[in-house]
C-alpha cells in the first residue's frame, strides 16, 4: 500500500483511531439536533427585543458567531450581529443586547470573561454550553442554558456553534428569511447528497474533495471567499491549521483586490508554494462574482496556482453549510497525506496549560 493512498482503510485505521471522520461525516445530523434543540428551548419573551446580538467566542466555537454575522448581513437582517473573540464585551453593549456565551467546554477563558461582563450589565444573555465555568455562572445568575450535547473536538460542532444560535435568533424573529426552518432542513438534506460523493469510500479517482487535498499537499494553501463565506474561507484555513497540523491564509473579497493583490509576486521563493483556492457562491454580489476570475487570473499571472471552487446551494444557507462540509473533508484528508493524526492538537492544549499556570 502507498503511504498516503487515501482509498487504502489502512491509513485511515492507522491515523484516524480517534474516529474524526465520523464526527465529519455527522455533521448534518448534528446540525439537524442542535436546530431542533436551539428551537425548542424557551427564552424570555424579552428577548424578542433586543436591538443587537453580540456572540462570545473563540476558535471552534467562534467560527458559528462569525458565520451567523456574514449570513445575516447577506440576508438583509434589521438586528446586527456581532462576534467578541476576545475578553472583552464592547463598551456599547447593554440591556437591550443579546449575548449569546458560545463555549463547548465552558471554559474557555476569554469568553468567561466577556460572559461575566454581560451579565454585570444585565444583558438578555444565553450560555450556549456543554458545562464549566459559563454554566455554573450561567446557573447562578439565572440566565437560560442552552445545554450542548457534544463531548469531542469544538471545531466539529458547528452544530452547535452555528446552527444553534441562528436557531435562537429565528425563534426570536431576530433573524432574517421567512422560513429558517425550511431552509436548513433543505440546506441539511442537500449537504447529505453532496457529502456523499466525498465520503472516504468514495476513491479519489472520482472524489473531488480528496482531489483538492492532493493538489493542498505540500503547499501552503490561501482560501478566500466573500460576503458569507468569507468566514468560511477563514473556516477553511482553520481546519487545515487543526486537522492537518499546517499554515494555512484566509482572504476575502472584494476586500484583497485594494492591497493583498499587489504583494502575490513576492518573495518569489514562496511563489511557487502557494495554492489558492477560491470558494465562489451563487448568491454573492454580482461585481464580486466577476472578482473571483480576475482575482485568479492575476495571481496564476504572478506565478501562483489558484482554483475557483463553487459553492453551490438551493439557498444561501446551504451554499455555506455545503462549502463548510468540503472544506471539513478536505482539511481531514490532507491530515491523512500530511501523515498526522486530524484530532490532535498538542501546541494548542501547551498554550491553554501554560496560561493556566499564570494564574
Amino acid at each position: 500500500m502507498p503511504e498516503h493512498d487515501l482509498d487504502a482503510p489502512a491509513l485511515y485505521e492507522r491515523l484516524d483511531s480517534e474516529g474524526l471522520g465520523g464526527r465529519i461525516a455527522a455533521l448534518p445530523a448534528q446540525i439537524e439536533e442542535a436546530w431542533a434543540a436551539a428551537r425548542s428551548f424557551a427564552l424570555p419573551a424579552e428577548y424578542a427585543g433586543a436591538t443587537n446580538v453580540v456572540v462570545l467566542g473563540m476558535g471552534g466555537s467562534g467560527i458559528g458567531g462569525a458565520m451567523l454575522r456574514a449570513l445575516s448581513l447577506d440576508l438583509g437582517a434589521r438586528t446586527p450581529v456581532h462576534l467578541v473573540a476576545g475578553y472583552t464585551l464592547p463598551a456599547w453593549a447593554g440591556a437591550e443586547t443579546l449575548v449569546i456565551a458560545s463555549s463547548n467546554s465552558g471554559n474557555t477563558e476569554e469568553v468567561v470573561a466577556a460572559f461575566g461582563e454581560a451579565i454585570a450589565r444585565r444583558a438578555m444573555c444565553v450560555a450556549v454550553t456543554a458545562g464549566g465555568k459559563v454554566a455554573e455562572m450561567a446557573r447562578a445568575s439565572g440566565v437560560p442554558l442552552l445545554a450542548v450535547r457534544w463531548d469531542a473536538e469544538p471545531r466539529a460542532a458547528l452544530g452547535w456553534s452555528f446552527a444553534a444560535p441562528l436557531a435562537l435568533c429565528s425563534a426570536l424573529g431576530l433573524a432574517p428569511g421567512p422560513d429558517l426552518d425550511a431552509d436548513c432542513a433543505a440546506a441539511v438534506e442537500e449537504m447529505r447528497a453532496a457529502a456523499a460523493a466525498i465520503e472516504r469510500g468514495v476513491p479519489e479517482s472520482r472524489n473531488a474533495a480528496k482531489q483538492l487535498a492532493r493538489r493542498l499537499a505540500g503547499r501552503l494553501p490561501v482560501f478566500v471567499g466573500a460576503g458569507a463565506l468569507a468566514p468560511v474561507a477563514y473556516r477553511w484555513r482553520t481546519q487545515v491549521n487543526e486537522n492537518a497540523d499546517s499554515w494555512a491564509i484566509a482572504d476575502e473579497l472584494p476586500e484583497l483586490n485594494h492591497n493583498a493583490q499587489a504583494g502575490y509576486g513576492l518573495p518569489q521563493r514562496v511563489v511557487p508554494l502557494l495554492h489558492a483556492v477560491l470558494l465562489r457562491h451563487a448568491s454573492a454580489h454580482p461585481r464580486v462574482a466577476l472578482r473571483f476570475d480576475a482575482t485568479a487570473d492575476e495571481m496564476r499571472r504572478c506565478g501562483v496556482s489558484a482554483e475557483i471552487v463553487e459553492a453551490p446551494g438551493g439557498t444561501l444557507l446551504a451554499q455555506v453549510l455545503r462549502a463548510v462540509h468540503l472544506g471539513d473533508y478536505v482539511s481531514y484528508y490532507l491530515a491523512l497525506l500530511n501523515g498526522v493524526h486530524p484530532s490532535r492538537t498538542p501546541p494548542l492544549t501547551a498554550i491553554k496549560e501554560r496560561l493556566a499556570a499564570s494564574r
